[in-house]
């Protein structure tokens, strides 16, 4: 444990930082796994629906910071394919 009083505010702090980025790509992956598994079914409906759920909770994942957004808009990227290609 650190003995500088910052430090160990920085530490209490980083700590709900990596708790809340694992919530947010926890969430992530789930939602792209909708996606995934609509796709696998081949249910163009549920499908357009997972997309527009993954693409929201990516951009809400670059604006908390949790990715960056390139990592973001290839994902989007990759998973749109998927769906047009139905």
């Amino acid at each position: 444990m650190a003995n500088i009083k910052s430090q160990k505010k920085r530490i209490l702090t980083n700590e709900k930082a990596r708790l809340r980025n694992n919530a947010v790509k926890s969430e992530l992956k789930t939602a792209i796994r909708a996606v995934n598994t609509a796709v696998e079914s081949t249910d163009k409906d549920a499908a357009a629906a997972a997309l527009a759920t993954a693409g929201r909770k990516l951009d809400k994942a670059v604006s908390k910071g949790v990715l960056h957004k390139n990592n973001a808009a290839n994902r989007k990227s990759a998973i749109s394919k998927k769906v047009n290609a139905l």
